[in-house]
């Protein structure tokens, strides 16, 4: 499989080259030059199909003969060590919950895949070294700390924006040591995001061998398609069409999971669900892509106002509007209206959400008036207890900490700041 570069002004690359790569050369993302229908038969038995399988068979072509069969399958065994439960809510609604791995959140999947995958291409060269910077707005800079925390050859620096995670992502992204440093940005996630893009792209820079580990990497985006499948198998029995409803922040979930589709999934509509953060809401309702500054929410990991994923997306309906709106719809939700939807979840279904998934939740509701037969599922994309400050006193409760949160909540906070690309740069080239 090669993977071209959605700016179309780079040259053609093999799947280890886009992921050490990050990103390419003419600042594009990276995407597969073909997609393959799976078999007809995979969907019709899919039941008798482990997770691992189904993950093997649906990734297998985009990483071609890359990594032998065998190791692929190993790292899959790796990446999923955990429960992707479907967790019915009310009727004919679902919650697919993505908290249950180390970091209790759903990028434990990619960040997982990618740090095996790297691993692999390292194997041979002990002298190897690759640094992974990333921006996060939330539960990337923890699911990256801990999935690549240890691995040989890999340096993790993650950023931050100062004030703007929650108490227990900063813990997470903070206390770990070893091979991960945490630089806290003055500024908000698309500051994070631009110096990230910024250093991909300085030659200076070319001896640090910086990859990234956002979802803009295609090993930490495209395994987030295998929970659209999970959920499948889940339901199949039921017989009806499905809605997927994600919370979208930099739009890496949805994208995915349109990938899965074209896989040949049987998924009859989308809905990326937003906070205040609007970009795609608006350019759906005018046709004009007009990205404004991010806005501070409740929701934090979903504050990006320019999202990476969407050209992945508008590649896939060749910018065809009219053929993209057939399969997605996305809404916009405030703070209050997301508060006001945990509360009723709580109270009427005994079912606790943090923000994002209420977000997930309202937009689906919106969309499931136009689907009257269908199953809606909306994904739950952390744990409530990350959101601790806020969920307890909307909801009026006290949650048990989990164990994986409880180990770094009594480790001291490790962090740099830094408030401007020139000292980003000198942070990494003096690693």
């Amino acid at each position: 499989m090669k993977y071209y570069s959605l700016n179309h002004n780079a040259p053609n690359v093999s799947f280890e080259e886009a992921v050490v790569q990050g990103l390419a050369s003419d600042k594009g993302l990276y995407f597969p030059e073909s997609i393959r229908p799976l078999t007809s038969d995979f969907f019709n038995n899919i039941e008798d199909l482990s997770h691992e399988e189904i993950a093997f068979q649906a990734i297998q072509q985009f990483v071609g003969d890359e990594i032998p069969a065998d190791t692929l399958r190993q790292i899959i065994a790796e990446t999923l060590c955990f429960d992707f439960p479907v967790v019915e809510v009310e009727n004919g609604i679902y919650s697919l919950e993505l908290f249950h791995g180390p970091t209790m959140a759903f990028k434990d999947v990619g960040a997982r895949f990618m740090s095996r995958c790297i691993a692999y291409f390292n194997r041979n060269d002990p002298s190897k070294k690759n640094t992974v910077l990333v921006a996060t707005s939330g539960d990337t800079g923890g699911a990256v700390a801990s999935g690549f925390l240890g691995v040989a050859g890999v340096d993790v620096v993650i950023l931050y924006p100062s004030g703007k995670v929650s108490d227990i992502q900063e813990r997470q992204l903070t206390t770990l040591g070893q091979n991960i440093k945490a630089l806290e940005v003055e500024g908000v996630f698309d500051d994070c995001q631009d110096m990230v893009k910024k250093a991909f792209l300085d030659p200076e820079l070319a001896a640090v061998h910086l990859t990234s580990a956002n979802s803009i990497n295609i090993a930490r985006w495209l395994p987030q398609m295998f929970y659209f499948f999970f959920a499948y198998k889940a339901l199949k029995q039921h017989q009806k069409p499905l809605v997927f409803s994600c919370p979208s922040g930099n739009f890496g979930n949805i994208c995915a999971g349109i990938i899965a589709k074209k896989l040949g999934l049987p998924i009859e509509h989308f809905v990326a669900a937003t906070n205040a953060n609007d970009t795609v809401p608006r350019f759906l309702e005018n046709g004009v892509y007009d990205p404004k500054p991010s806005i501070a929410t409740i929701s934090n990991a979903m504050d990006v106002g320019n999202p990476s994923n969407f050209v992945r997306i508008q590649e896939m309906y060749q910018n065809d509007l009219k053929q993209f709106e057939k399969d997605f719809s996305s809404y916009t939700f405030s703070d209050a209206a997301t508060l006001e939807a945990m509360k009723t979840i709580q109270q009427q279904k005994g079912y606790i959400a943090e923000p994002h998934g209420a977000v997930g939740y309202l937009g689906l509701k919106k969309e499931l008036q136009n689907h009257s037969n269908a199953l809606g599922i909306f994904l739950e994309t952390a744990h409530p207890i990350k959101f601790l400050d806020i969920v307890e006193p909307a909801l009026g409760v006290t949650l048990p900490i989990p164990s994986q949160i409880e180990s770094v909540l009594n480790k001291d906070k490790i962090s740099t700041k830094i408030n401007t690309y020139e000292v980003l740069k000198a942070f990494l080239q003096n690693q």
